[in-house]
């Protein structure tokens, strides 16, 4: 997007060791050896007034149904939660640089390897998956389907809508992103509501599940699957979710 007739698109990585002049100029930056991600472009590039706001969740420079404006402050409390610090350096024609610096570590990490888990039971239940991002709404599909499920697929809530009014069995559950163009998950799931009321929801969100609780978005009490997620984690969420009692997992006001 920021490189719309082209361009080149660097990513760089090193270890570096911030000194106290680096600090001096970084004052939340401790000195120090740290590890440094660097994404640059030669795109289009950012005024001042806008690279004070990339980091606020849903500020976004796109147009309506283009973006979120969810990615970069993932990103940066990603970053932060690590201990880390992300920069970012850019002018308008100019392009945009990227830096992430993360504490580097002496020791190697113990090698670990997790004990898999019970394999989640499938189903026959017909499951309405809307997301707006195509590769996650196919891999979902495929991975459900897999299971034994139908899976109704729409881009948007109101397609979403449109498929389950043209549906004249059950739709057991509905899967949605949280934040979409237009009808978010919780309006879609309100909507839905008014005529299937025994459909249930999963919500899935790549932003943290505490931001809604608190924004009041979502109920507390709710079906979520934080994203990336596996297949594994899916099919479990979307069995749980099921047979979850009736009426914990609508949404909030």
């Amino acid at each position: 997007d920021a490189m719309p007739a082209g361009g080149r698109l660097t990513i760089e990585g090193a270890a570096v060791a911030l000194d106290a002049e680096f600090a001096r100029a970084h004052a939340e930056v401790p000195p120090g050896p740290y590890v440094v991600l660097a994404v640059s472009d030669t795109g289009i590039g950012m005024d001042s007034e806008t690279q004070a706001h990339i980091f606020e969740p849903f500020f976004t420079t796109k147009g309506p149904g283009e973006g979120t404006g969810l990615g970069l402050a993932t990103v940066y409390g990603f970053v932060k939660q690590s201990g880390g610090y992300v920069y970012v350096d850019s002018e308008p024609g100019a392009g945009t640089s990227f830096k992430v610096y993360l504490p580097r570590v002496e020791k190697a990490a113990a090698s670990t390897v997790a004990e898999p888990g019970p394999a989640a039971a499938g189903g026959s239940e017909t499951v309405l998956l809307v997301e707006d991002e195509a590769a996650v709404r196919g891999l979902a599909g495929r991975v459900l389907a897999a299971q034994g499920y139908t899976v109704l697929e729409a881009p948007d809530g109101e397609t979403a809508l449109a498929l389950a009014a043209a549906r004249p069995g059950p739709i057991e559950l509905l899967v949605t992103d949280v934040v979409m163009p237009g009808l978010s998950g919780p309006d879609l799931a309100e909507r839905l509501a008014v005529d299937r009321p025994t459909t249930r929801v999963l919500y899935m969100s790549g932003y943290a599940e505490d931001h809604f609780g608190r924004s009041g978005t979502l109920a507390e009490d709710i079906a979520y699957l934080p994203k990336p997620f596996t297949a594994d984690a899916l099919a479990h969420a979307v069995r749980e979710a099921l047979e979850r009692p009736m009426g914990e997992e609508r949404p909030g006001p």
